[in-house]
């Protein structure tokens, strides 16, 4: 089936390598497996980064432009399309540094160089409550993990015993060569018998059966920075799962923070609704509020109307990147009762009165200039 490199990043085909590299970045940051929850993520994180690969190198975008998709991609195995290609500088920004291998990811190596083996990457599910989030707290995960066997140290191999490879002689890559439409085309792949290591294992080991891992459950203590929000990833290095002969993935914890009572979020400032009676917002009052760090004097001007928005100033959340902090507004809410005493009620009839003549003052005058 036709491949249409284009029309996969969402681009026209006089684009410039930079609109290209700006279409792939931003895909990459939706579907890349680490971080998305979308079932289908790995498939179109692989699909993308295919049409980035080609589309990126000057002399492949050349020759599938010329020949088309049918033709490149009968000439261009997997490992083809991928040579060369290094995202490191678009995953350094998204994932610190991690996302790059995509050879391991999908094709098992490639690019004249044996596949780097590493461990599982995980996602763990925090959530947190709104203060936690805004002050920033440490929290106890339990997750499970592969870790390395402790008989064989994660080689897989009985007393760590190892030997050469005889189908590659130690080098961890083979030699293919083969014809295509642009004539005879070699390459050079992982092996696939020791998986780019160089040896095997010359007996396996009794306790992990050569596997060079066994499942258990780790505790790990998670440092949550100030001022983070719900969807805020957190990437703890090497707390990943572990595989043979390869150092662990990474954990990828991400926030989920539970709505506050009072409290409304946008960004680093919070909202708050404060209920007044029509003789504090009449009279003027000064009223004790509630804020993220206790509580508040604020002073309400007599006359003042309701939805006038009051500003705390450094009353918000702290900005996680530095010592900024934002602001609280406080939204004057002005409550009709339900129910009035006779008292209260003839009170309000004379205010009634008085309200009227105001109205109609305040009418006339508009009315006439």
């Amino acid at each position: 089936m036709a491949k249409d490199y284009y029309e996969t990043l969402g681009v026209s085909k006089d684009a410039s390598k930079e609109e290209i590299k700006k279409a792939y970045k931003k895909l990459a940051m939706k579907y890349h497996p680490d971080v998305s929850k979308e079932k289908d993520a790995e498939k179109k994180f692989k699909k993308i980064s295919e049409a980035y690969a080609v589309l990126s190198d000057d002399e492949k975008r050349k020759q599938y432009d010329t020949f088309g998709s049918d033709a490149f991609n009968q000439a261009y195995s997997s490992e083809d399309i991928f040579r060369g290609f290094d995202p490191s500088d678009i995953f350094g920004d998204l994932f610190g540094g991690r996302g790059g291998g995509i050879f391991d990811m999908f094709f098992g190596g490639g690019g004249g160089r044996p596949r780097r083996r590493v461990g599982q990457n995980l996602r763990y599910d925090l959530e947190l409550e709104f203060n936690e989030a805004a002050f920033g707290t440490e929290k106890k995960i339990e997750i499970p993990r592969q870790e390395k066997c402790d008989a064989c140290e994660g080689t897989g191999a009985k007393g760590k015993d190892m030997i050469t490879c005889p189908d590659c002689n130690g080098s961890g890559m083979l030699r293919k060569t083969q014809r295509t439409p642009f004539g005879m085309f070699s390459q050079t792949i992982t092996c696939r018998t020791c998986e780019g290591e160089g040896e095997v294992m010359k007996a396996i080991c009794p306790e992990c059966h050569g596997k060079g891992t066994f499942s258990k459950k780790r505790k790990i203590t998670v440092k949550v920075p100030q001022g983070v929000n719900n969807g805020f990833t957190l990437r703890l290095s090497g707390e990943g799962s572990s595989t043979r002969n390869a150092p662990n993935g990474d954990l990828f914890v991400v926030i989920h923070v539970k709505p506050h009572n009072l409290f409304q979020r946008d960004d680093d400032d919070i909202y708050f609704e404060l209920p007044v009676s029509f003789s504090q917002v009449a009279l003027g009052d000064e009223m004790e509020i509630p804020t993220l760090r206790g509580k508040a004097k604020l002073k309400i001007p007599a006359g003042t109307q309701s939805d006038i928005v009051f500003r705390l100033r450094g009353e918000g959340i702290p900005n996680f990147r530095g010592n900024d902090k934002g602001d609280q507004y406080v939204k004057i809410k002005v409550k009709t009762p339900n129910k009035i005493s006779k008292k209260e009620k003839d009170l309000f009839k004379e205010l009634g009165k008085s309200d009227k003549k105001n109205l109609k003052r305040s009418f006339l005058d508009k009315l006439l200039g």
